[in-house]
């Protein structure tokens, strides 16, 4: 479609033809003493693009003009539209903004006013907005009056098949991020109701805290041998590392906004890997189950509903939500999705290159 720069953490994306990678100790809100007292007064407007991280890319960037930007997450929107000018802007909110890291504290007290603010300021006047589940869409618009469409959190069809099920094991597997808000304890203690057919596989990354939460969960589970972490695994190689096992869990309690109305990207990491799928009555993903045949929903979040949903499946059962996550896999894939987004976005560049050329430039 075009040259892609880009400007974020860590290595550079494919196929983009610059990155400025910034560096990793920088934070990406105003978290300085003078920031922390401005959003504690609600002076929004002067810590707009303070955050070290913005200004160090904002520095880098300088005078440099663009046919289109995209602002991934609330966060970065002001500058985003400072540099965007008369471009296009394309804000990509992901989850429900104010309520990005809501168990925390000193979130709900000083960012999450901040996060309001950027959205009522910014997302009303941005080209295009994209979200990524239907409920937090509506939440956009009742909120700030913007539509916004849907782009799931899709990874690429991959060519795999089902792998076989055995007799006499049923193979649990979860992979993402230990963040606390998501509870994953509930995994490991429903275990414990579970027979020993179940064995539970966790792929799983360090949180924002050092490692904390990931280290009470191994002291959790230590006493359990069915239960085995590894280390975390590259996205693009998740579909294939997963397709040994049977069943891809994530139980996550509605504590908060995108908690209750999550569709996280490791759902559709379970559906590439072909294996059956087990989730709570969440919002977005429980309808996408029963649409697809893909697995079981407990009737709640407790360890016991959780354990429940599991504790009488059957070979077959097993095997069919295996074949129906294959048959969904090409629906349920990055190059679906980008069908349907690409015309969208090509909309927006061509509107630029028509004022270019009426301009003269």
């Amino acid at each position: 479609m075009g040259d892609v720069v880009t400007v974020g953490f860590g290595d550079a994306p494919d196929g983009v033809i610059e990155h400025l990678a910034v560096p990793s100790e920088l934070k990406t809100l105003p978290q300085t003493a003078r920031g922390v007292m401005r959003l504690a007064l609600r002076r929004f407007r002067s810590v707009e693009l303070t955050a070290p991280a913005i200004a160090w890319a904002d520095a880098k960037i300088g005078q440099r003009k663009f046919d289109l930007v995209v602002a991934n997450e609330a966060r970065v929107l002001a500058w985003a539209n400072k540099i965007a000018g008369e471009a296009p802007l394309w804000a990509d909110m992901h989850e429900w903004a104010p309520e990005e890291r809501t168990h925390l504290l000193s979130w709900r007290l000083l960012v999450a006013p901040f996060m309001t603010y950027l959205c009522r300021r910014y997302l009303p006047s941005a080209d295009f907005v994209t979200t990524v589940g239907q409920e937090i869409s509506n939440l956009y618009r009742e909120s700030f009056g913007v539509s916004a469409e849907l782009m799931r959190n899709v990874g690429p069809y991959v060519a795999l098949e089902p792998a076989s099920v055995l007799p006499d094991r049923v193979r649990l597997v979860h992979s993402g991020a230990a963040i606390h808000g998501r509870q994953l304890e509930l995994m490991i203690e429903s275990m414990k109701l579970l027979d020993d057919r179940f064995t539970l596989d966790l792929y799983l990354m360090p949180g924002g805290d050092g490692g904390a939460y990931l280290t009470q969960l191994k002291e959790l589970a230590a006493s359990d041998q069915r239960v085995t972490f590894h280390p975390p695994v590259a996205p693009a190689n998740l579909p294939a590392t997963l397709n040994q096992y049977d069943v891809g869990v994530f139980w996550i309690p509605p504590t908060h906004t995108n908690a209750r109305l999550t569709l996280p990207n490791k759902f559709f990491d379970y559906v590439q890997a072909r294996l059956m799928i087990a989730v709570g009555p969440s919002l977005e993903m429980e309808p996408l189950i029963a649409e697809h045949h893909l697995g079981v929903v407990s009737t709640g979040f407790t360890s016991a509903q959780c354990a429940a949903s599991l504790a009488g499946l059957s070979l077959s059962a097993i095997e069919s939500a295996k074949s129906a996550a294959d048959k969904a896999a090409k629906a349920l894939s990055f190059e679906q999705e980008s069908a349907r987004i690409s015309p969208l976005v090509q909309s927006l560049l061509d509107t630029t290159r028509t004022a270019q050329k009426e301009d003269g430039r």
